[in-house]
């Protein structure tokens, strides 16, 4: 959400015309087209990746191999860490911008938006920062995440057990359990006391 708003604030309200002779718009930021160009790539970023990991976390159960499990947390890791780095550049480069511009009758049409992109590109850097904080990562890799598949969805439903042999093993290797032998009613050489 920050970041729809961020970009959405930049192009509806960060290009305005700073003078009636000249219908050319210009970029709010200090008259820097870089500085729009820049808040507009990282929110659009941000924005799908947010999708595509939302789409994998809706998946990540159906992910059969612990291999593509893990790789997908640490890929989740490694996209968090690299957009609280972008969003940190952006809040920086805006905050910058912003402080050199001069304030003018255009200026103050989109001021309100180019503070909201600023604030919340830096609310995005604390978000960002918190997806991917080691508790994140210990959460992902807990291999008990990882073995569910393996269990009946029922949750009164018994323990699996042990897999099937390799097939060389067969049950006449077996001994009969001990004290499983019927036994007569009555053994030869033993009489029953009636009392």
């Amino acid at each position: 959400i920050f970041s729809i708003v961020v970009f959405g604030s930049i192009v509806n309200e960060c290009y305005v015309n700073t003078d009636s002779q000249n219908p050319q718009l210009l970029c709010i930021f200090n008259k820097n087209e870089s500085a729009c160009s820049y808040g507009i790539a990282v929110g659009i970023i941000a924005f799908f990746g947010c999708i595509f990991f939302f789409v994998v976390d809706l998946y990540f159960q159906q992910i059969s191999s612990v291999k593509d499990r893990k790789r997908a947390v640490l890929l989740d890791l490694g996209f968090s860490g690299f957009l609280s780095f972008l969003w940190f550049v952006a809040f920086c480069f805006l905050a910058n911008q912003w402080q050199q511009t001069t304030m003018s009758k255009g200026v103050s049409q989109g001021a309100d938006a180019a503070r909201a992109a600023i604030t919340f590109s830096f609310f995005s850097i604390i978000v960002w920062v918190s997806s991917a904080s080691e508790l994140r990562y210990r959460l992902g890799t807990d291999m008990s995440l990882f073995a569910t598949d393996q269990f009946a969805t029922d949750p009164n439903a018994a323990y699996p057990g042990y897999p099937t042999g390799s097939g060389i093993e067969s049950t006449e290797t077996y001994q009969s359990p001990p004290f499983t032998e019927t036994l007569d009613a009555n053994p030869k050489g033993y009489q029953v006391p009636a009392y």
